[in-house]
């Protein structure tokens, strides 16, 4: 039998193209509004890996959930652009298929993602800094400094691409996801009225998980030499796996802990930067939230999807399994 998720679960997970995806303690859920108004929920199952003894080592288990929030965020974008589509465009003619992308082409765009993502907040920092020591700054404060321009272009990177008017829905939608675990984590009422009573910012979030690997990675990278290149070169590169299972028990302690003053002065820059990444969502967001968050509840419990958000496929696998 599975464990209750009121028996410590931690359910988190992130917006996509007018959805919600949630992972509960061993399945992820994708809830998409389609462009008939239907919500379709669909089980995105998890490699054993990720579910394995790795998940319950501190840090390593850091290292498994970046790796596993990738992989499980660009299955479910890839549900979401195909349900998105008009019947006649989708991959299969009808319902989404679980999966529209192959193993290599879903790698590819994980490792063109991390690539971009490493020059800019990484390679790009460095060499700017190089040009600091030329107007006299010591070791410490170049490094520093490089810390600085990270920060920088984080934020830059996070106010640029919420003045798009689709990057603005999908803040809703993560709004809505942030509130649909507020209100599971206090047992409020599986409403849009219920989601309502609590904010759009979550200490669990991804920004905030973003953020801390941008802060702890300016103590981390301070102890390292910035010469010969290769070695400041190599030492960011390198680092980068420790700083983010680092940045991960953070965050995993400041959710489990989220009510001692401490924490909520630790956390208090994260819940801010939400503002930017977050907006109120509407009753119809609200309602796809929901439908992830209960649906990944269900199957927690070894319980099947509710059939009234269920596709036609979904339904007929559940009662197979049955």
């Amino acid at each position: 039998m599975a464990q209750s998720p009121l028996q410590g679960a931690l359910y988190g997970g992130q917006a996509v193209i007018e959805g919600v995806m949630i992972r509960g303690s061993s399945d992820a859920v994708v809830a998409v509004r389609k462009p008939d108004g239907e919500i379709m929920v669909r089980p995105l199952p998890q490699s054993k890996l990720w579910l394995s003894r790795w998940r319950r080592i501190p840090f390593l288990r850091g290292i498994a959930a970046l790796a596993e929030t990738l992989t499980l965020g660009m299955k479910a974008l890839a549900v979401s652009a195909n349900a998105a589509l008009p019947p006649e465009e989708r991959e299969d003619g009808g319902i989404p298929e679980e999966q529209t992308l192959g193993g290599f082409a879903l790698g590819g765009m994980i490792a063109i993602s991390l690539t971009l993502a490493i020059v800019v907040f990484f390679i790009i920092p460095l060499f700017l800094s190089r040009g600091l020591e030329a107007f006299g700054w010591n070791y410490w404060a170049a490094n520093a400094g490089e810390g600085g321009i990270r920060v920088i272009l984080f934020l830059a990177y996070i106010w640029l691409i919420g003045r798009m008017s689709d990057i603005q829905r999908l803040y809703g939608y993560h709004g809505a996801e942030h509130m649909a675990v507020h209100a599971f984590e206090n047992g409020d009422p599986m409403t849009p009225s219920g989601l309502r009573r609590h904010p759009t910012a979550h200490s669990r979030c991804g920004t905030a998980f973003l953020l801390t690997v941008v802060l702890v990675s300016i103590v981390a990278f301070m102890f390292f030499p910035r010469d010969p290149l290769w070695v400041h070169f190599a030492s960011r590169i390198v680092l980068i796996p420790v700083v983010a299972a680092v940045s991960y028990e953070i965050i995993r302690f400041n959710g489990r802990h989220s009510e001692w003053w401490w924490v909520k002065i630790v956390a208090w820059p994260s819940l801010l930067l939400q503002n930017l990444t977050t907006k109120q969502p509407d009753d119809g967001q609200c309602e796809i939230a929901i439908a992830s968050i209960e649906a990944a509840i269900a199957l927690d419990n070894g319980r099947p999807i509710p059939a009234s958000t269920q596709t036609m496929e979904a339904a007929t696998q559940a009662e197979t399994a049955e």
